[in-house]
């Protein structure tokens, strides 16, 4: 077989059966190959949306994502989706077709350094140097997707080395050893290219595993006002019955990340929701007065901490986390662990059992912390009874509560649901107003913010979760963003349902500018946005505009209950805001909220 061949035969043997990607010159043998492969390939109408499939694939399933891309743009257009996939950690392996061998490094047609510029996002970055060394490479890549904190690799392969011929009959045997190849990979990999040395030295001593469970047993017994922190790691490890058996034996409010929501059980009494910038009064008023916080799978983000030096001061901290880059980064750990959490979550739990008969009654803490909760609980009852299109003080005419809406969504919604969410004011009021039963239900982009990514995702995770119902919900700014991937719902038949939550403004900066920013509203005005509606039928999608909360409950029903992909419009309030908001470098209980306004 060929290089190309080679590439597919060995993604094939690794279990991949779908790959996400646009064609071009320098990666043009991998597509002939395709032609007569059994692996299913999505064409996109843009190799972000590629990428952003391959992520929404990954993500929605736990499946490794693949995508394709050739020289130049084609590999350029791919970073932002890499980026997106390493500060959310996120298993991705993007194979990128090169300029052929011999005129690398002469500023050949669409030749970049794509190894180079994939650096800083992806965990490694290979070049395949020769057709020998493919397999090995691609083994490589994929293990390392998953091994450890998971993330993107990317590998660039010539275009020769595609073409170069080599005997397959030889690799068979060695390509199905299902051993990670991170002892036996490529000279130029580096075990662990993302972490600094001097990092390193922070990571616990195994050897001394008992006596920080230890430890921890005695700081978790003698607290007072304890709280558990998580983060989307515990999700990653597949812990999240660990961590709810641990969280069931210590009765302690809870706190969760954007990219964790969904790890609490559903009816678990102290689940507080989303903690920081847009978390709840509840949550981060609990954060700020603990005296003992357990973070699990989290990195203590800048949006999670606000004023880190002020974040949860008076509390000691016992942190647990796969990679040891993050023990110490930002809040020093009087406990840490580098462990699985498979493994490490119910060694917590049985230290925390035998010393129950020292532990110190909780039924203040637990009291205070639901007072919080009945106090700041979100109000729907006064929206929903609003009259529709009421004329305000203003002369504005009133339309559609953005998270009143999406309480009923989320209410109407069946269980096998996955909702894929871009950036902005909607993707706060998602994470504040819908409810998941597992993290990989609700799919947005955290670590790095990316408006366009709601929709390409919401099409790899329909094509991951077949019978699943999937909506994207995207407000009219992120929506333009990858607008063409409309292109490749119509022709792949996929019954995406696509929410779009228009106030005629970049919703998120236009509340920064007015708060923050004298209310200059410098480029935020999107009124002159299309016909969304219009836009979608010119892709055979059928559509529906509502701007009264009257329409709600009919037009959710006209969406779900249609076979195919459907469009539903929602007119916002352009002056509605997100609460709370923790401003910049303020602590998280000095909270801005609609009533200090």
């Amino acid at each position: 077989m060929n290089g190309a061949e080679l590439v597919l035969h060995t993604l094939q043997q690794h279990n991949i059966d779908s790959v996400f990607g646009y064609p071009g010159g320098a990666i043009m043998p991998i597509y002939d190959a395709l032609y007569d492969s059994e692996i299913n390939h999505y064409l996109c109408r843009h190799e972000q949306g590629a990428g952003f499939a391959a992520l929404g694939y990954a993500r929605s399933s736990g499946k490794t994502g693949v995508c394709f891309a050739t020289s130049g743009p084609g590999a350029t257009n791919l970073i932002t989706a890499l980026a997106d996939a390493k500060l959310d950690s996120v298993p991705l392996v993007a194979i990128t077709g090169q300029v052929a061998s011999q005129v690398m490094g002469t500023d050949a047609f669409q030749e970049v350094d794509v190894l180079g510029l994939s650096l800083t996002v992806t965990k490694h970055s290979f070049l395949v140097e020769s057709v020998e060394q493919l397999a090995d490479t691609l083994k490589a890549a994929i293990a390392l997707a998953h091994d450890g904190r998971p993330g993107p690799v990317l590998v660039d392969i010539p275009k020769d080395i595609q073409l170069a011929h080599i005997d397959g009959k030889e690799l068979d045997e060695e390509m199905l050893d299902e051993k990670p190849l991170i002892n036996n990979a490529p000279a130029n990999y580096n075990a662990q290219p993302q972490h600094a040395p001097q990092l390193m030295t922070t990571t616990p001593d195994p050897s001394d595993l008992s006596k920080r469970l230890q430890q921890a047993a005695k700081l978790m017994s003698d607290a007072q006002r304890p709280l558990l922190y998580i983060g989307g790691g515990v999700h990653m490890a597949k812990a999240k019955e660990e961590f709810n058996a641990l969280l069931n034996a210590a009765k302690w409010p809870v706190v969760s990340t954007l990219k964790a929501l969904g790890t609490v059980a559903t009816d678990y009494p102290l689940d507080l929701g989303m903690l920081g910038m847009h978390g709840s009064q509840a949550a981060n008023y609990t954060v700020q007065a603990c005296d003992l916080l357990m973070c699990i799978g989290a990195r203590f983000d800048d949006r999670v901490t606000g004023k880190l030096d002020e974040f949860a001061a008076d509390a000691t901290v016992i942190h647990c986390d796969i990679d040891a880059a993050e023990i110490n980064k930002l809040r020093a750990a009087d406990v840490a662990f580098v462990e699985p959490f498979k493994h490490l979550l119910p060694q917590l739990t049985a230290g925390l059992l035998a010393s129950n008969d020292k532990q110190i009654d909780l039924t203040p803490w637990q009291q205070q912390v639901e007072s919080w909760q009945r106090t700041y609980a979100w109000n729907y009852d006064q929206v929903s009874t609003a009259t529709p299109n009421a004329q305000e003080d203003d002369g504005v005419t009133s339309k559609i509560d953005g998270p009143h809406f999406l309480k009923q969504l989320s209410d109407t919604l069946p269980s096998n649901k996955v909702v894929c969410c871009d950036v902005g004011q909607h993707q706060m009021w998602v994470a504040q107003h819908m409810q998941f039963a597992q993290p990989s239900d609700h799919l947005t982009s955290g670590g790095l913010g990316t408006m366009g990514f709601g929709l390409p995702a919401a099409i790899g995770a329909q094509l991951a979760r077949t019978g699943d119902t999937v909506v994207a919900v995207s407000g009219d700014g992120s929506f333009m963003m990858n607008v063409q991937e409309l292109a490749t719902i119509k022709r792949f038949g996929l019954p995406v349902k696509i929410i779009i939550m228009d106030n005629s403004r970049l919703g998120m900066v236009k509340q920064w500018q007015e708060l923050f920013f004298d209310k200059r509203f410098s480029h935020t005005d999107l009124s002159d946005n299309p016909d969304f509606v219009q836009l979608a039928a010119a892709f055979d999608i059928p559509g529906l505009t509502i701007d009264s909360s009257q329409d709600i409950p009919q037009a959710l029903e006209a969406m779900l209950s249609w076979q195919g992909a459907f469009l539903l419009h929602v007119k916002i309030n352009e002056t509605d805001n997100v609460w709370p908001l923790v401003p910049p470098n303020r602590p998280n209980h000095e909270m801005l909220t609609e009533l200090t306004q």
